[in-house]
This record gives C-alpha cells, sequence and structure tokens, in this order.
C-alpha cells in the first residue's frame, strides 16, 4: 500500500487515512487533552505524508512511522502550548501590576495592542481577529477565506510574533 501511496495513489492513500487515522486521532488526543489540537495535529501528519509520499517506499514499519511522527508533533504542541500559556501569564502579570485605578495606563497598553494587529498585513490581520477575537478554529478560518488550515496557522505565527515585537520594541 505505502508503494501506491508513493506513486500518488490517491485511493490507497484514502484506504490508508481510514485505517489509521482513528487510532492516531486516539493517541494524540491522549497526550495533548483537546479535541480540537489532536483534530489539528492528525490533519498535519496526514497532510505531510501525503506531501513527502515519495519517501513511503523506503519505509518498513508504518506503525513505528507514524508513532515518531505524532509524538514529535505533540511534543512540538505541548511545547508551544507551555510558551503560550507563559506568555498569557507574563501577560497577566503586567496587567496586574497597572492599579485599577490607572485606566489610562491601562487604556494606553490596549492602544498599543490595536495598533499592532492594525499594522498587520491584510490577510494576518483578519486571521488574527477571527482566531483571537471571535474564537474560530483554524479550520473554520480556512473555509471562511477559502486558503488552507496551513496558511492559517502561518498568517497567526507571524501575526503573533510581529504583535509581539511591536509591543516589545514600545514598552
Amino acid at each position: 500500500m505505502l508503494l501506491r501511496i508513493a506513486e500518488g495513489d490517491e485511493q490507497a492513500f484514502t484506504a490508508l487515512l481510514t485505517a489509521t487515522s482513528g487510532l492516531l486521532y486516539s493517541f494524540v488526543l491522549r497526550h495533548t487533552g483537546s479535541r480540537e489540537v489532536a483534530e489539528e495535529i492528525v490533519q498535519d501528519i496526514y497532510t505531510q505524508i501525503w506531501q513527502t509520499r515519495e519517501s513511503l517506499s523506503a519505509i518498513r514499519n508504518f506503525r513505528t512511522y507514524l508513532y515518531v511522527i505524532s509524538r514529535n508533533r505533540i511534543l512540538n504542541e505541548i511545547k508551544r502550548m507551555a510558551r503560550e500559556r507563559r506568555r498569557h501569564q507574563a501577560w497577566e502579570q503586567t496587567a496586574a501590576t497597572v492599579p485599577q485605578e490607572d485606566s489610562s495606563v491601562r487604556e494606553q497598553h490596549y492602544s498599543l495592542i490595536d495598533t499592532a494587529v492594525n499594522l498587520l498585513p491584510p490577510q494576518q490581520h483578519k486571521v488574527w481577529v477571527l482566531n483571537r477575537r471571535q474564537k474560530m478554529t483554524y479550520q473554520e478560518i480556512a473555509a471562511e477565506m477559502q486558503i488552507s488550515r496551513e496558511t492559517v496557522k502561518t498568517y497567526l505565527q507571524h501575526a503573533t510574533q510581529a504583535i509581539t515585537r511591536y509591543i516589545k520594541d514600545r514598552m
């Protein structure tokens, strides 16, 4: 089956996906604890497999291959979630140090964020707003904007980096 997929056989790939995606999803969900994250990782893994399908002919044990790929993606996602949590905690600590009655300072902080967001390129801006303010998932944004989920992810990463840089440079 792997040889057929390596040659571009979409039906063989669909059969492989059907046979293995349920177990992979359960494995990823068990380690991440998030359905959305598990779905995203599983989708990324199968996208990666399809995009690098030519290398499948050299694989001797697909289950081991799938395990290694998924383990690496899970670890990367856990690290990303930890960084995001630390960033969020740091933001909360910063916000907590501003006295409640000093609303002008708080407004300046919000204004700084709004300015950074408004300086983003149009696509990044739209993706960031849809994800962070409207709480849409990558898949929902991809469908609405008619772009791939991977593109949504990339736009969001670039937008977050640009906003963070802008704020750091001005604080």
